[in-house]
This record gives structure tokens, sequence and C-alpha cells, in this order.
């Protein structure tokens, strides 16, 4: 649902060395959405099932989040990064994505 290039050119990566390894985290970046939001992303080209159920199309504030989260992880390879605050999401990426969140009770 994001194009390689575009998370790229977010990235600022001219090479295609890592084109794998920036795949998987944007496969695991929209992953991690619908398991944090409980919702399930569908391509803005295709049309909502019916019934909707917990669908949502791919929103730009979505997609932003997802590209703040693939940066995240590009740029900090390692579990721990010292002189940091451990957050569950970087703090962009969780102000995007909450509002679409829906949180069993």
């Amino acid at each position: 649902m994001i194009d390689l290039p575009i998370v790229k050119a977010h990235l600022r990566v001219d090479h295609d060395d890592e084109n794998a390894l920036i795949q998987g985290y944007t496969d695991a970046a929209l992953s991690a959405f619908e398991t944090w939001t409980n919702r399930t992303l569908v391509d803005p080209e295709t049309a909502l099932p019916d019934p909707v159920g917990n669908a949502l199309l791919m929103t730009k504030a979505i997609k932003q989040g997802a590209l703040l989260l693939i940066g995240h992880w590009y740029s900090s390879r390692e579990t721990v990064v010292i002189g940091t605050i451990t957050a569950e999401l970087p703090m962009a990426t969780n102000a995007l994505w909450k509002p679409h969140r829906w949180v069993n009770v």
C-alpha cells in the first residue's frame, strides 16, 4: 500500500542495496498499524468490504505515521538506543494512528 520509492524518498535512500530491508520495515509498519489499532487496512483504490467490519481505508495520516515509524526503525536498528526514553511507538506515529484505534472492552 506504500510504494517502495515513496519510502526510499522519505528515508533519503538513493541506492537499491537495502530494498529488501526497507520493504520489510514497510510491511512490518503496516502490520503494526493493524495490530495496534485492531483494524484492517484497505488500499484506498479498493472498495471497502460489505459489511465494513473493522476495515479502514489507508489515509494520508496513517501513511505518514507508517513512514515515521519506518524512518525510526531505519535510523535506530538496535533494540536499545542509549540516551532516549523508551516508547511503544514514536510520539508522532501515535498521534497520527490513535484516532483510528479500536479498543476492546
